[in-house]
């Protein structure tokens, strides 16, 4: 405490209170190809509902990675999603993933892969891809419509002119100067007929007008025409003059934005309102009456989930202009404006180099709390790195693999092709007790798409450790029929029996196998350790990632504190107990600390160094049992045979 140099009281709070924290084991992560969603980001996803939220439905395209994420969340709620495409910015690289912008005649490839992405490159704005850009890469971007109404005038307007209007048709024609073209577009609504009937403009030549529906009353004529912006009954107001701007001389800046699904794909039905931003406001800078800013630029970026500004709307005079100046915003030629989205892509697959850099997202501890790294369907070079510059870099968290498809799946090579093929690809891969692979492609229904797939296991395999966390600890074994159930299986496109499955453990591999009865279930627990230790298996393996990391991230606190015989003797208070509950808990049989002048000598004091030496005897899983029946003449007393065979 600090010394006193005067009279006085001084109160020092000193906190012994440290504890071993309980640490995240069940935390999945996977990078994959999916339609929709930010690219090269990690997103934490709970189900399958906020997957496809987030990252849309899958296709022929996407589902064995859409799959491996959504059958692993059939079992946990915690799964890191990183959305990978495939992205050249070379204007005749078709394979190109693209988003959809409202400029149908661009031939520029936009890629925009997140918020990130756009706040450091594209918040200035985009040439040539018209106002508006959707909000991530993908072909569904061009189900989008933006509707824009910026006056009161395109809220709500007359129409001078004779009107004739027929029963049961779906046409008008006007007599007028000025062609009706000019003040009506599809989408507005018309009050047609004595009865006012709002029906909805389909398209607009010349004077004559196409109504989406037939007008049904008195044929007749009328001498104006009250036309309304087609969402005009979904907000409070006609467009006026926000009180930031009003404050400062100005006028008519407010603009209400609506983004709809046009085509239906992301709603399910055509033309539905996802989004809608009433008074906003044209002027930069300005603010509602709480202080919020509704610039039309900055509060679309902030707010929607669909779509990005890139330039201010043509003829919007003034638009932009900050909200200090004293000027008319809504003057000049400012009509509803109505942006249709084209030329989205999903592009190609992608390649290795891009599910790789998408995986690298998981490579800093420090950045991302993981524990099992879903491979999807990897191949060897994927697989290689997920083991090498992904787990084993990290030493906290386990690769979950699953063979290559052509493996597995209708492999028409001679019998027994299938282990084969299995053991070449895992002798493809390095030694490691951080990785796990499984056996096997399950067959499974879509039911986004209505049609049976093939998925990699590996999803359902990282699910099962899932289940162990849940159920019991990390320590116990994910396989056998307890904790090893699969689920959602039609069939495995390869059930291997008893002679393959022999072969398959010998080189660490795990089968999963359909048991008559029994169900679909992990029939081994081994990593792809090659050499005989302790850490060729899955609970030892997870065992010390959890004792590794709790213990670490509760010895951090000891940093910067004195070697010395209290801070030790801390050490082990703080260690021993965290040990005797998971050896009570049945996650090892016996343990040891040692943290005295034994092991931080003088020489390692010197050094500023502190080590601490914990001893551990894993509990080990029973993958083998032998029963033995002896049969006794009667005579024979038990204690007389009972171990001599």
């Amino acid at each position: 405490m600090a010394f006193q140099v005067s009279p006085g009281v001084n109160v020092s709070e000193i906190d012994l209170t440290t504890i071993i924290p309980a640490v995240s084991t069940s935390t999945g992560a996977i990078a994959g190809h999916f339609r929709w969603g930010p690219v090269n980001k990690r997103v934490l996803v709970d189900s399958e509902d906020t997957l496809v939220k987030n990252f849309y439905e899958p296709n022929s395209n996407t589902a064995s990675d859409f799959y491996t994420a959504a059958n692993f969340l059939s079992y946990g709620n915690s799964l890191y999603v990183v959305r990978v495409i495939k992205a050249n910015t070379s204007s005749t690289d078709a394979g190109s993933a693209r988003n959809a912008t409202t400029n149908a005649s661009n031939t520029k490839i936009t890629i925009i892969r997140s918020d990130d992405e756009y706040a450091d490159k594209f918040s200035d704005g985009i040439s040539n891809v018209g106002p508006f850009v959707a909000k991530y890469p993908g072909e569904i971007g061009n189900s989008l419509r933006i509707s824009l109404c910026p006056t009161a005038n395109a809220f709500e307007s007359t129409i001078s002119g004779l009107a004739a209007f027929t029963n049961n048709s779906t046409t008008m024609t006007f007599t007028t100067a000025t062609s009706v073209d000019t003040k009506v577009v599809a989408g507005d609504i018309l009050l047609v007929g004595p009865d006012k009937q709002q029906i909805k403009v389909a398209s607009v030549s010349g004077n004559t007008v196409t109504l989406q529906s037939k007008y049904v009353g008195n044929t007749g004529t009328q001498a104006t025409t009250t036309r309304r912006w087609e969402y005009y009954n979904f907000v409070p107001n006609a467009p006026g003059t926000s009180t930031s701007v009003a404050q400062n001389g100005g006028s008519n800046d407010e603009i209400h934005v609506v983004v709809v699904d046009e085509d239906g794909r992301f709603s399910g039905t055509a033309n539905t309102i996802l989004e809608i931003f009433p008074n906003l406001s044209k002027a930069s800078g300005a603010s509602d009456d709480l202080g919020n800013n509704i610039y039309l630029k900055q509060y679309i970026n902030n707010n929607s989930r669909y779509v990005w500004w890139t330039s201010t709307v043509a003829g919007y005079t003034n638009g932009g202009a900050n909200h200090t100046r004293a000027v008319n915003f809504g003057a000049g030629t400012q009509g509803v404006g109505s942006y249709s989205f084209t030329q989205g892509k999903d592009g190609s697959s992608p390649r290795a180099v891009d599910y790789i850099n998408g995986y690298n997202l998981f490579k800093a501890a420090e950045s991302v709390d993981v524990s099992i790294v879903l491979g999807g369907a990897a191949d060897a070079t994927r697989a290689t790195h997920l083991i090498n510059n992904i787990a084993e870099y990290r030493k906290d968290c386990i690769v979950v693999l699953s063979p290559r498809q052509a493996d597995v799946v209708n492999n028409s090579g001679y019998s027994g092709a299938e282990v084969d093929d299995i053991v070449a690809f895992r002798d493809s891969l390095p030694s490691s007790s951080y990785a796990v692979l499984d056996s096997g492609w399950k067959y499974q229904y879509d039911k986004y798409n209505d049609v049976y797939r093939y998925v990699p296991a590996n999803g359902d395999t990282a699910g099962t450790m899932v289940r162990t966390d849940l159920e019991r600890d990390p320590w116990f074994s994910p396989a056998g029929y307890n904790r090893g159930q699969i689920k959602n299986v039609i069939r495995m496109a390869f059930n291997p029996n008893k002679t393959e499955r022999d072969q398959l453990y010998k080189k660490g591999i795990n089968p999963i196998v359909t048991f008559p009865g029994e169900g679909t279930v992990l029939f081994g627990d081994k990593t792809l350790l090659a050499k005989p230790s302790a850490f060729d298996r899955i609970n030892v393996r997870r065992l010390f990632i959890v004792l590794e990391k709790a213990i670490a991230t509760a010895a951090k606190y000891t940093l910067f504190e004195f070697n010395d015989a209290f801070t030790r003797a801390q050490f082990k208070a703080l260690v021993e107990p965290f040990l005797r509950d998971v050896q009570g808990r049945r996650g090892i049989t016996d343990f040891r600390v040692v943290c005295d002048d034994s092991n931080n000598t003088p020489e390692v004091i010197d050094r500023n160094e502190f080590i601490g030496d914990i001893y551990i005897k894993p509990a080990r899983s029973i993958n083998f049992i032998q029963l033995n029946f002896v049969a006794v003449r009667t005579g024979v007393d038990f204690s007389e045979v009972v171990g001599k065979f």
